[in-house]
C-alpha cells in the first residue's frame, strides 16, 4: 500500500512519481496553452524527469513585507509606510468563516490532497477542453502559495514580478516541485495561514487582517460569514471583484462563495440563502500609507525619516541593501520628534505665514547637547497640488531638499565672530567700519591661494547714518556689514573655514561653503536650516556641536521574531571654546535685548540669536537659541524670484521683510510654546566691557526719525544720533544713541554688474534657493 500523508495526500516522493506524467500538462492548462492531452503526457514521461529532479528542493521564503510605523518620542503615532499593507496574524485570530470560504472556492479538496490535485487537473482539462478555452484552473492552495512567494520575493522589481508571474511550463513546474517540499514541511493549516497572510486582496491590502481593516474596519477574527465570503471571492480578481468601485459584480462573486461553502457542507443552505440577502456592509477604511498621511503636521520630518534611513550606512551598506530592508518593513521607529515643539512650530507657521503667500516659512528646532531633531515644518504643506510642495526646505538636498538651500545673510556673522576669537580677537575689538568701503584688495584663503577684488567690489552697511568706529558687541547687534568685512581682512579666511567645518555648515547641495569675502561674512551661500539650527545649538552648548539625529531607535518584527536594530547616534566634538561660546552667547544675546532682533526676544528665559536679511530681501532669516532649544527660520521664495518689498505674508502687509521682522516672530511664538513647562537654564555670560566712548560719538543732535530705520521705540524721534546711550521712545536729543532699526535694508548688496541667482536657480517652483548656473558670488 502506497504511504499516505497526513492530510490524505501521498509522499513528496509518490506525489513526484505520479506527477511527472501530467505536470507539464497541468503546466499547459493553467497557462492558457491548448495540448492534445495524450501529446502533453507523452512530452511529459519523455522530457520532465530530468529536469524535475534539477531543481532546487529548498524554497526560500523570505518574511513578509508588512507596514512601518513612525512614533514621536512620546510613543504616539506619526505615519505608517509600506510597500505592501500587511499585518501577519495566527490562524487562530482569522475568524472560521474566512477559513472555509478561502478553502471553499479556491481549493475544496485542500484537505484530501497532497501539493498536487491530480482529480482538479484532469477536471480542469475536461473542462477546458470542452470549452475550447481556459475556464477552471487546476492550481492548490498549496500551489498559489508558492507563486505568492515568488512574487513576494520579487518585490517591486518589474522585471522580477513578471519573472514571477510568468505563464511558462517551466515556471508551473518548478511551483509544483516546491509545493510537494512544503506539503512536507508545513502541513495544511500553516499553509492556510500563510496563504491568507500573502494573498493579495486589492485596495492596497495584503493579507486577511489588513483586507478586514481595509473593507469593513475590523479585524480579521471578527469577520461574519456573509463578510468572508465577500473577501474570499475578491482573490480570483481583485480589479473584477473590487466591491468599492464595483457592487454589483462583487455581490454576485460573495453569492457564488456562500452558494460553494454550501455545496461542500460547510455552511447549510439556509444559512447562505439568510447571508445572500444580507448586503455587502462596507466600512471601508481608506489606505493610510507614506508621509503624506501623516499626522501632527509632521510629513516633512517623516519624509527626512526615509531619506536618513535610505541613505545612511547603518541600515546597509549599499543603497539597494537599505531599500530593501525598508520595504520589507515590520519596523517600529520611534524618533526624536516632541510632539508639543512639532505642534508649536507648525502652528507659529500657519499664523504669520498662509500657504497660498507668494512666499514660504521653513523652520527646524533642536536640542544643544544632543543633537535631536524637535521639529520641522513648513508653511506649504507637504503635497503635489497647488500651494503644496514635496520638497524639503529645511534639509540639504540629499535629504529631499531644496538644491542649494538659502542664503542666510548676517545669520552667517556669528561663525566669523567666534573663529575671530578663537584666535585671539577680544571681544572689545574695534574697527572703524564706515558706511561704505571697497572690499579688500585681497584675502587670504585657506587653500594657500588668495582671494583679490579684481573688480573693484564694495560694501556697505544697512543705512548711511551707520557709521563707525565700533566695537564687536555694538556691530553685533546693529548686524554692521564693514565691521565684518575688516574682521575678515584682518584674520582671513582660514579660520571661518576651520570653525564651520567643525559645526557642520556646508552648503545646501551638501558641498563646502566657498572660500569668498561675501559668503564668509554676508552669508551669501545657500544653507539649509537644520544645518543652521544645529550649528547655533553649538554655541547654546558652550562649543560642543552634535550631529543632528531623528531616529532614536528601531525594532523589526518579522516572521515571528523581534529585534532592535542599530541607528545613527549623535557625533559630538568641540568645535570652539567654552570661553568663545559664553562669549558668543553673551554677544547675540545683546542682539534680541537690544538689537535687530528685538522682536524675536523671550521674556521669560535667556535667549540669544541672529538676524539675516539678504540681498533684494529675497530671504529673511532669524536663528536663535536658549540653553535647552536652538532653532532656525527662513522665509522667502524657493525659487529666488520674490523680492519681499510692498508685500502681504499671513494676511500683514509689509512695506519691507527683514530678518526681525517676519522670521523672528515666527521663531518666537514657535519656541515660546515647544519650551512651555520647560525648565529655563541661563547661559554663563561674560563681562564685555563699552570701549571708551568718542565725544565726536556722544551728541544725539544728529539722529535719524524712527521711521528711517534708526528709531529705537516706535515713536522714536530725531534725538537718536550715535551716541552710546539709548534715547527713550519720545527721542531727546541729550539722551540719543544709537536706535534699533526696525525696518533695516538687506545685510548685504551686491555692485550692479553681479549676477545674482542666474536663471536656473528655482525648479519648478518649488526647488530654488541657489546660485543658479549662471549665478556668480563675489
Amino acid at each position: 500500500m502506497p504511504k499516505k500523508r497526513s492530510g490524505g495526500g501521498l509522499s513528496p516522493t509518490q506525489q513526484a512519481a505520479k506527477f511527472l506524467g501530467v505536470s507539464v500538462l497541468a503546466g499547459a492548462v493553467m497557462a492558457g496553452i491548448a495540448v492534445p492531452a495524450f501529446g502533453a503526457l507523452g512530452l511529459a514521461a519523455k522530457g520532465s524527469v530530468e529536469g524535475f529532479d534539477e531543481i532546487p528542493a529548498n524554497l526560500k521564503r523570505p518574511p513578509l513585507s508588512q507596514r512601518t510605523t513612525i512614533l514621536d518620542n512620546q510613543g504616539g503615532q506619526i505615519a505608517t509606510v509600506y510597500s505592501r499593507d500587511r499585518t501577519v496574524v495566527d490562524l487562530k485570530d482569522m475568524s472560521p468563516y474566512i477559513q472555509k470560504a478561502i478553502v471553499a472556492i479556491e481549493d475544496s479538496r485542500f484537505y484530501e490532497h497532497g501539493a498536487v490535485d491530480l482529480k482538479g487537473v484532469l477536471r480542469a482539462l475536461n473542462k477546458n477542453a470542452q470549452s475550447g478555452g481556459v475556464s477552471e484552473g487546476a492550481s492548490t492552495l498549496t500551489q498559489q502559495y508558492v507563486k505568492n512567494v515568488f512574487v513576494e520575493e520579487a518585490g517591486n522589481d518589474p522585471t522580477k514580478v513578471a519573472q514571477a508571474t510568468q505563464q511558462t511550463l517551466g515556471r508551473k513546474v518548478r511551483e509544483l516541485k516546491f509545493a510537494i517540499q512544503v506539503e512536507e514541511e508545513l502541513g495544511k493549516k500553516k499553509i492556510l495561514e500563510n496563504y491568507l497572510n500573502i494573498t493579495f486582496f486589492g485596495q492596497q491590502a495584503y493579507g486577511v487582517e489588513a483586507a478586514a481593516q481595509r473593507y469593513f474596519s475590523k479585524s480579521a477574527k471578527d469577520l461574519e460569514l456573509q463578510e468572508a465570503a465577500l473577501l474570499a471571492g475578491i482573490v480570483q480578481s481583485p480589479s473584477r471583484y473590487d466591491p468599492v468601485n464595483d457592487e454589483a459584480e462583487a455581490t454576485k462573486r460573495r453569492n457564488v462563495v456562500l452558494q460553494r461553502m454550501a455545496e461542500v457542507h460547510d455552511i447549510t443552505r439556509a444559512e447562505a440563502a439568510a447571508a445572500k440577502a444580507k448586503p455587502l456592509g462596507l466600512r471601508i477604511s481608506k489606505p493610510k500609507n507614506g508621509c503624506i498621511t501623516a499626522v501632527k503636521d509632521s510629513s516633512f520630518f517623516c519624509d527626512y525619516v526615509r531619506e536618513v534611513f535610505l541613505n545612511d550606512p547603518v541600515f546597509g551598506k549599499t543603497q539597494k541593501a537599505r531599500a530593501k530592508v525598508w520595504n520589507q518593513g515590520g519596523l517600529t521607529i520611534r524618533t526624536t520628534l516632541d510632539p508639543q515643539a512639532q505642534k508649536s512650530v507648525q502652528a507659529s507657521l500657519k499664523n504669520h505665514v498662509n500657504k497660498t503667500d507668494k512666499v514660504a516659512a521653513a523652520s527646524t528646532l533642536v536640542e544643544p547637547g544632543s543633537g535631536k531633531i524637535l521639529a520641522m515644518g513648513q508653511s506649504k504643506p507637504y503635497g503635489y497640488g497647488k500651494n503644496e510642495t514635496e520638497i524639503n526646505y529645511s534639509v540639504d538636498h540629499s535629504m529631499g531638499g531644496s538644491n542649494f538651500g538659502f542664503p542666510t545673510g548676517s545669520t552667517f556673522k556669528p561663525f566669523l565672530a567666534a573663529a575671530a576669537l578663537e584666535g585671539g580677537k577680544q571681544p572689545t575689538q574695534v574697527y572703524p567700519a564706515p558706511y561704505e568701503m571697497p572690499y579688500p584688495d585681497s584675502v587670504q584663503a585657506c587653500n594657500g591661494k588668495t582671494w583679490r577684488n579684481t573688480d573693484n567690489a564694495k560694501v556697505e552697511n544697512e543705512d548711511e547714518a551707520e557709521v563707525g568706529p565700533y566695537p564687536l558687541k555694538k556691530a553685533m547687534e546693529l548686524s554692521v556689514n564693514t565691521y565684518f568685512v575688516q574682521m575678515l581682512e584682518d584674520i582671513g579666511m582660514c579660520p571661518v573655514v576651520d570653525i564651520t567645518n567643525k559645526l557642520g555648515v556646508v552648503q545646501g547641495n551638501g558641498t563646502k561653503l566657498p572660500q569668498q569675502p561675501a559668503s564668509m561674512t554676508l552669508g551669501s551661500t545657500g544653507i539649509s536650516p537644520l544645518t543652521m539650527a544645529s550649528a547655533y545649538a553649538a554655541f547654546a552648548n558652550r562649543g560642543t556641536y552634535c550631529t543632528p539625529i531623528a531616529i532614536a531607535s528601531i525594532s523589526q518584527q518579522l516572521g515571528g521574531e523581534k529585534k532592535s536594530l542599530p541607528v545613527p547616534k549623535s557625533s559630538c566634538s568641540r568645535a570652539m571654546s567654552e570661553t568663545t561660546a559664553d562669549t558668543i552667547n553673551t554677544l547675540l544675546s545683546g542682539v534680541v535685548d537690544s538689537g535687530t532682533g528685538q522682536q524675536a526676544g523671550l521674556t521669560d528665559r535667556a535667549n540669544a540669536g541672529k538676524t539675516g536679511t539678504t540681498d533684494f530681501r529675497k530671504n529673511a532669516w532669524f536663528v536663535g537659541y536658549t540653553p535647552n532649544m536652538s532653532g532656525a527660520v527662513w522665509v522667502g521664495s524657493a525659487t529666488q524670484k520674490v523680492k519681499m518689498v510692498n508685500i502681504t505674508i499671513g494676511g500683514q502687509w509689509h512695506e519691507k521683510v527683514f530678518g526681525g521682522a517676519v522670521p523672528g516672530p515666527i521663531w518666537k511664538d514657535a519656541m515660546t510654546g515647544a519650551l512651555s513647562g520647560k525648565e529655563s537654564p541661563g547661559f554663563n555670560l561674560v563681562d564685555i566691557p563699552d570701549p571708551k566712548e568718542d565725544k565726536d560719538h556722544d551728541d544725539g543732535d544728529n539722529g535719524d526719525d524712527g521711521n528711517d530705520g534708526r528709531g529705537d521705540g516706535d515713536n522714536g524721534g530725531n534725538g537718536n544720533g550715535n551716541g552710546e546711550n539709548r534715547g527713550n521712545d519720545n527721542g531727546g536729543g541729550d539722551n540719543g544713541g544709537p536706535g534699533q532699526p526696525q525696518n533695516p535694508t538687506p545685510t548685504f548688496s551686491f555692485p550692479d554688474e553681479w549676477t545674482i541667482g542666474g536663471n536656473d536657480g528655482g525648479n519648478n517652483g518649488n526647488n530654488g534657493g541657489g546660485n543658479g548656473d549662471g549665478g556668480t558670488w563675489p
